[in-house]
């Protein structure tokens, strides 16, 4: 068994350039061994954990969809807002929610506290994501990393 305390993970944080999103999270799944790039399924493990935090007035990333990949979603402290293609919901802690592929979704936290959230994904190969506010769309698969709609930033047409 290979185990992991996520207090002793190093954090990977994302700031957009007007500061709209951000956000920093600890992947749970990677600490563990899983390798993103390979399509060895027992060395890619067939799911993908977590532990997301959005910052007080951030929203974590752009209201997107994804062509394949299930996510789970289970707010451990805080609350905030999910935008979906019906509107927004309030979460907070203690919710679980799940978006399929397809659906369009984006947290965001518009509190004076820090909202934390485990994400659990299914990492399927040569996934797809449209960015519906900005029309984009990337496509990651293991041979080429990202492949872009356009050469805009990954941020363009968002904030």
């Amino acid at each position: 068994m290979k185990k992991v305390n996520a207090r002793e993970l190093e954090a990977i944080s994302w700031n957009s350039p007007k500061g709209t999103f951000g956000g920093y999270g600890f992947q749970i799944s990677e600490a563990l061994g899983r390798q993103p790039q390979s399509t060895d399924l027992l060395l890619r493990h067939p799911f993908d954990v977590e532990i997301l935090h959005v910052p007080a007035g951030k929203i974590a990333y752009p209201f997107h969809s994804h062509g394949l990949q299930w996510e789970f979603y289970y707010v451990l402290s805080g609350s905030g807002e999910v935008r979906d293609d019906d509107g927004t919901t309030p979460v907070a802690r203690g919710d679980a929610f799940l978006f399929k592929p397809g659906e369009a979704h984006q947290i965001a936290n518009r509190t004076d506290d820090e909202l934390v959230i485990v994400v659990v994904a299914d990492n399927p190969l040569n996934e797809s994501t449209h960015y519906p506010d900005s029309d984009k769309w990337i496509v990651r698969s293991p041979e080429r990393r990202v492949v872009r709609a356009s050469d805009d930033d990954y941020f363009a047409g968002e904030e």
